[in-house]
């Protein structure tokens, strides 16, 4: 019995040192996106047309 609070005990320990890893990582910068925001300008356009093709059928729909 003893040996299923020792498991715990270390499983609780483990998971608490992963999440500080996780946090620190977290707060350098470590998952920061920086190759969308430069891309993100090429394909604004697509988005855009779509959008707006989108709103034009929606208009036209409304008006018959």
């Amino acid at each position: 019995m003893s040996v299923i609070y020792i498991l715990l005990s270390i499983s609780i320990i483990v998971a608490i040192a992963f999440f500080i890893i996780f946090i620190l990582a977290v707060k350098s910068g470590q998952y920061d996106d920086g190759y969308t925001p430069s891309v993100r300008m090429l394909f604004e356009d697509e988005l855009v047309k779509k959008s707006t093709k989108q709103s034009i059928n929606t208009n036209t729909d409304k008006l018959h």
